[in-house]
């Protein structure tokens, strides 16, 4: 394919003010690394955190984005696994150092010296991007290029969240509450409840779209977040970045049950009574994602028929998209198209 000397694309200049639209010459892809036209990127809370400048020092001027579908144009130097023209998945996990002491133990999750697409690594708020072959996925054809963005960061990190919510337990997991019911909420749903769990809904109080919404997704119960569910949970994931929610998510949860918190940022957590976490309540965070995780959950989601809920918008109205994140006003996943 007929590659441009330049770009359009969405750029943050610093934290807190709006994306600005730009031009900017074609990216090269270096060794191992592929260039990718791209064909959607889901819109992210930790894109919204970026922005916020909730987390600290991002790349600047940078593209963001992380949940990146394209189609390979051009190798770089020693770039495996893809052809040209092939359909290529790229997530936050952009590269590790492979020799720390977590790499070593296969968490490269917790690299010490890793590298995040749309943080460190331009992404794919653009018409373009480079990512490293190695940290990148064939996608299930079942998925259309926007229905499958949302798998690469919110089904990823839905996807671990319930692994570590289970095995505490066995991976007997009957009753799992979710707090927060957005992109990686509605998709962690459809896999626990695949797997025999029944799935509780915490949204924010008053917001009945989002409770709906969970219901029509094979919800037993949903309700607001400050409500207490009808029957006792074996765990509960909290997706909503309220710290708040912490000491609530542990009352909800039985002795022995798990609560996992599933964000990048979260507000500061409230003090807490002792006895809501004693009788070997387990509260963890989960951070980032591995490729084990990735090659496992893409191949899970097509067998359990996963249905991503999306809301395709132009690469242009970018900060509309985060906007509309921001508010609360998406069922599922805002997907840009450029």
């Amino acid at each position: 394919m007929a590659i441009p000397s330049h770009m359009q694309a969405m750029v943050l200049d610093r934290p807190g003010e709006p994306l600005r639209a730009a031009e900017l010459k074609m990216p090269v892809p270096g060794p191992n690394q592929i260039l990718n036209k791209v064909a959607a990127c889901g819109v992210c809370r930790t894109d919204l955190h970026i922005v916020d400048g909730e987390l600290a020092h991002p790349k600047l001027p940078l593209v963001l984005g992380h949940e990146i579908v394209g189609h390979v144009a051009a190798l770089g130097p020693g770039a495996e696994g893809f052809v040209i023209g092939e359909r290529v998945g790229v997530p936050w996990l952009g590269s590790t150092d492979g020799t720390c002491f977590y790499c070593r133990r296969g968490e490269e999750n917790l690299c010490d010296d890793p590298r995040f697409t749309g943080y460190q690594i331009d992404g794919g708020y653009a018409e373009y991007t480079v990512a490293d072959a190695r940290y990148c996925f064939k996608l299930p054809p079942a998925y259309s290029d926007a229905e499958a963005a949302p798998l690469l960061c919110a089904g990823l990190i839905g996807y671990r969240s319930l692994k570590l919510a289970s095995e505490p337990l066995g991976g007997k997991l009957s009753r799992l509450g979710i707090y927060g019911f957005g992109a990686a909420a509605h998709i962690v749903a459809q896999v626990a409840k695949a797997q025999g769990c029944e799935v509780y809904a915490f949204a924010k109080p008053g917001d009945v779209a989002a409770q709906d919404f969970a219901r029509s997704l094979g919800a037993v119960w949903a309700g607001g977040s400050d409500e207490t569910p009808p029957e006792t949970l074996g765990a509960a994931i909290i997706f909503a970045p309220v710290g708040a929610l912490v000491p609530a998510a542990l009352r909800a949860v039985r002795k022995g049950g798990v609560v996992v918190c599933g964000g990048i940022h979260m507000s500061d957590i409230p003090s807490l009574p002792y006895d809501i976490l004693w009788e070997e309540r387990v509260l963890r965070s989960v951070a980032n994602l591995t490729r084990a995780d990735a090659r496992e959950f893409l191949a899970l989601a097509p067998q359990v028929k996963v249905k991503t809920s999306v809301r395709p918008m132009p690469l242009a109205r970018a900060n509309e998209a985060l906007e509309a994140l921001h508010k609360g006003e998406l069922t599922g996943a805002a997907v840009l198209v450029p």
